[in-house]
């Protein structure tokens, strides 16, 4: 088991986070982890995205007419 240290919204503090046996296969990358003080778990993962191309985002400028 892997072991970090973050902080814990139940325990109010920064408190070591352990990775429990993945049943995944992931091993010590595992995405899972539990407060070794109170039991709470968290997921730490990221999301892979592709942003918006800008031009797609773009608008024309508006056209005014004189008065």
């Amino acid at each position: 088991m892997s072991e970090r240290e973050l902080y814990c919204d139940t325990c109010g503090g920064v408190v070591p986070f352990e990775t429990p046996p993945c049943a995944d296969g992931h091993g010590a990358d595992c995405p899972e982890l539990a407060c070794t003080g109170c039991g709470t778990a968290v997921l730490i993962a990221t999301v892979p995205f592709r942003p918006a191309r800008l031009a797609a985002r773009r608008r024309p400028p508006a056209h005014r007419h004189a008065a």
